[in-house]
C-alpha cells in the first residue's frame, strides 16, 4: 500500500461516500450531487469490487443520463497486472469524477492497492475532482478499511477483519447499509481496537459530502458517528475470543439530513454551519 502522506497535498478536491442501495428511480438527490460537481459531463464507473460486473454500466448511464452526465465509461480490472496497462490508466485521463460501485472492497484495494491506478484516482481528487463510492466503494475510501464480520448486535472479541484502504479519508473508518444490517456493533468493535479512528456508519440512500475536513448528510437516511476517543476502558486487549465487547465511555452521534460534522473537532454541525 502506498505511504498515505505522500497523498496528502494541498486543495483536495470531495468525496462522496454513500452507505449504498443509492436511489436510481426517483429524485435520485445522491447522484444529482455527484453530478452537480462534473463540470465536462465526464464520470468514470470503477466496477474493481464486483466479481461479475455486468449491468453497472449501463444502470448508472441511464441515471447520470437523465441528470446531464452523458460520458460515463467503465473501468474494471479483473487481474492486479492489469491495474498497470496503459490502456487502463488512460481511461483516467481527462476525468474529474471517478465513482466506485458495490462488490467486495477487498477487491479494490488488492487489485488497485499501490499502482498507477491508485495514485491517478489520489491525482483526481487532490485536483479538486471528485471522488464518490457506493457500499463496498464507500469502506474502500479510508486509510483503515472494515473487510466483515458478522452483523451481530453485539460485538464479540475476535470477530473481525480488517485491512488497509485507499487512505482517501484517513483517521476514519467507514461501514455501509449501517443500519439495514444491524452493523452497529461490529463498527463499535472496529473503533475499540484503534480510538484514534472514527467510526462512520452510513444508511443506504444516504452520503456523506466531504471537502475541506468537514461532511455534510444527504439522502433518506442516518450517519452514526463512534468515537472512541473518550474512552476509558475495554476489554478488547484482555477478553477471550467470543467474549462480548466491554466498552465505558464512547460518544455516539447519529446526524439525519442537512447535519453536518467537523472531523477535525469532532463535532456536528448544524444546516448553517455552526457547531454544537
Amino acid at each position: 500500500m502506498a505511504e498515505p502522506s505522500k497523498h496528502r497535498k494541498a486543495k483536495p478536491g470531495t468525496l462522496i461516500i454513500i452507505g449504498g442501495h443509492e436511489d436510481h428511480d426517483g429524485d435520485c438527490l445522491i447522484l444529482k450531487e455527484v453530478a452537480s460537481m462534473i463540470s465536462n459531463g465526464k464520470l468514470v464507473l470503477a466496477t474493481i469490487a464486483s466479481h461479475e460486473p455486468d449491468g453497472y454500466l449501463e444502470k448508472y448511464q441511464t441515471s447520470f443520463a437523465r441528470l446531464g452526465i452523458s460520458d460515463v465509461t467503465e473501468l474494471y480490472i479483473e487481474d492486479r497486472l492489469e491495474a498497470g496497462l496503459p490502456e487502463k490508466i488512460a481511461a483516467l485521463e481527462d476525468v474529474q469524477a471517478v465513482f466506485f460501485s458495490g462488490g467486495d472492497q477487498l477487491r479494490i484495494t488488492s487489485q488497485i492497492g499501490d499502482t498507477p491506478i491508485e495514485e491517478r484516482v489520489h491525482q483526481i481528487y487532490e485536483a479538486g475532482g471528485v471522488v464518490a463510492g457506493t457500499s463496498a466503494g464507500a469502506s474502500a475510501m479510508s486509510e483503515t478499511m472494515l473487510v466483515r464480520a458478522s452483523n451481530s448486535a453485539s460485538y464479540r472479541l475476535g470477530d473481525l477483519q480488517m485491512a488497509a484502504g485507499l487512505g482517501l479519508l484517513p483517521g476514519v473508518i467507514i461501514d455501509q447499509h449501517f443500519a439495514q444490517r444491524g452493523r452497529i456493533g461490529r463498527l463499535i468493535g472496529a473503533v475499540a481496537q484503534n480510538p484514534r479512528v472514527l467510526g462512520v456508519g452510513i444508511d443506504e440512500d444516504t452520503a456523506i459530502v466531504v471537502r475541506d475536513g468537514h461532511f455534510r448528510v444527504i439522502g433518506s437516511g442516518a450517519v452514526y458517528l463512534v468515537d472512541g476517543s473518550g474512552v476509558t476502558h475495554s476489554n478488547i486487549a484482555e477478553g477471550e475470543p467470543d467474549t462480548p465487547l466491554s466498552i465505558y465511555d464512547l460518544r455516539l452521534h447519529v446526524l439525519s439530513s442537512g447535519d453536518g460534522f467537523d472531523l477535525q473537532a469532532r463535532r456536528p454541525e448544524h444546516a448553517d454551519g455552526q457547531r454544537t
